[in-house]
């Protein structure tokens, strides 16, 4: 297994996040902040799971999760607090918050660089004893947890991919024009600066990363599943269908009916059948 250099604590306290369920003071999460490969402070929360799993198991035993989110996410928000209690009855759980985005150093590079903040939080995932790791990305998160797991063969027991594109720069429907418009003109990026708490690097990429389609493959044999919605507004159903071709027989693919775009259209139901294919998955 190749990690690069692995993702150190630099700060720890014990906090509530957003939204969250009380609980006794032995389960309450831990916030930090980890230190990428390339020098970026990433905040982080850990939370031990509940419900499901005896919280007395070590965690060598339990699955730890490392929840992903999309871009202008970040781990505080509602809806990635909702993935994060949803994926606790199952194992524990570590959101991050993306560089550039909410109390993270750094400027976002939309994709690209990020796949050093999900390798920290994986490393914090490891330290904190759990044996098997599952990676849940969505939308430029689902990006994001493809190419790691392509670039780092085997730091991971199993990969999810929600609502992810299957190549860049495209602009086929309007949000992803939306998208685009945000990102490389100045007046976007002031609006994802102060409207969204999203800061976005000046420039675009050199070199142009490894595309998710290009990744799929290097995957195997890691247990992979694609999610995807019939009615994604952002990348239809071309994307999951590239990637489930190119990541061959290792990968599953669900096509969901009714379903929209990532965190927000990710029902319950489908974040329970999520956690119980890990569980499966992962063993």
């Amino acid at each position: 297994m190749s990690n690069g250099p692995a993702g150190h604590v630099v700060r720890s306290t014990t906090v509530r996040p957003q939204c969250e369920t009380p609980r006794t003071a032995s389960s309450a999460p831990l916030r930090t902040f980890l230190q990428t490969a390339d020098g970026v402070r990433v905040d982080a929360v850990y939370e031990r799971g509940h419900v499901v799993y005896d919280t007395l198991t070590p965690p060598a035993g339990r699955i730890a999760f490392v929840v992903a989110h999309g871009f202008t996410g970040d781990a505080d928000r509602p809806h990635v607090r909702r993935i994060a209690a949803a994926l606790a009855r199952y194992g524990a759980v570590v959101t991050f918050s993306f560089r550039g985005h909410g109390a993270s150093g750094g400027r976002s590079t939309v994709g690209d660089r990020e796949v050093l903040d999900l390798a920290a939080a994986v490393d914090w995932a490891r330290e904190r004893g759990h044996e098997r790791v599952v990676t849940v990305g969505f939308s430029m998160g689902g990006s994001v947890v493809l190419r790691h797991a392509a670039l780092h063969t085997g730091a991971t027991e199993a990969v999810v991919a929600v609502s992810a594109p299957a190549r860049w720069y495209y602009r086929g429907t309007a949000p992803m024009r939306r998208v685009h418009w945000l990102i490389t003109r100045p007046e976007g990026r002031l609006l994802g600066r102060f409207g969204m708490r999203t800061r976005i690097q000046n420039g675009g990429w050199d070199p142009v990363p490894l595309s998710p389609v290009e990744a799929v493959p290097r995957i195997a044999p890691t247990p992979l599943l694609i999610v995807h919605g019939d009615r994604d507004g952002y990348f239809p159903l071309d994307h999951p269908h590239m990637l489930a071709t190119a990541a061959g027989d290792h990968a599953e693919l669900w096509l969901e009916p009714g379903m929209g775009h990532a965190e927000h259209a990710a029902t319950g139901e489908l974040l329970a059948r999520i956690g119980r294919w890990a569980v499966g998955r992962a063993s």
